[in-house]
């Protein structure tokens, strides 16, 4: 599977009007939890996070809030913020305009937030306009770093090396939530928290 772990400078500046990274200010890093709620991960990862007292920022989809509502509580009454990731997990790039706001438009029924993340990273700039007009104070949040636990061709040990080898201030990463990501994420997050600590990191949720 080929994917990029940084995200280069000509995707950040073809989609200006999306959030790559954060001012490295206060020595902060953002690390972001995609397609959850789930069962398993997402209790996992806040009681990694609690461990480490970090926050962190959930881009949940949908139907997931409407099946785990207790799950997703559990994330707001720990502090952390939540994004829109759409209703279903869709590929902006495959879907019509139409389509896809209004799956982002249920989504938003059970997701109180401005933050958006398109799954994939696939959007087109006509459905971040529409977001922006439907979603007062829309942010689309992408990503600087993926830490590759998506990818079931990799280990753990791959995911913590591709955080920290390029890992700075005012970073947004990229872990899952998922049962698909669950064997790399259960290795890779502590061993990425611990060197947040480490480094002096502030660990923060995206607001």
């Amino acid at each position: 599977m080929f994917y990029l772990t940084k995200t280069p400078g000509i995707l950040k500046a073809l989609y200006k009007s999306c959030v790559w990274s954060l001012s490295p200010a206060g020595n902060k890093v953002y690390l972001t939890f995609d397609d959850g709620p789930h069962p398993q991960a997402t209790p996992f990862v806040l009681e990694q996070l609690a461990k480490f007292n970090a926050k962190a920022t959930f881009f949940c989809i949908g139907k997931n809030v409407l099946e785990y509502p207790a799950i997703y509580q559990q994330i707001l009454e720990a502090g952390h913020t939540t994004g829109n990731h759409t209703h279903n997990h869709l590929n902006g790039w495959k879907t019509n305009t139409e389509k896809y706001i209004e799956n982002v438009l249920e989504a938003a029924k059970y997701i109180a937030s401005p933050l958006f993340r398109p799954p994939y990273g696939r959007i087109t700039p006509f459905q971040i306009k529409q977001i922006k007009q439907k979603i007062p104070g829309a942010k689309i949040i992408m990503w600087d770093l993926l830490s590759g636990d998506f990818d079931t061709e990799i280990n753990g040990e791959a995911c913590v090396q591709n955080v920290v080898f390029k890992l700075q201030p005012g970073s947004i990463v990229v872990f899952h939530d998922s049962a698909k990501a669950w064997d790399r994420l259960e290795y890779a997050l502590p061993r990425v928290l611990e060197y947040c600590r480490k480094q002096k990191f502030e660990v923060a949720a995206i607001l």
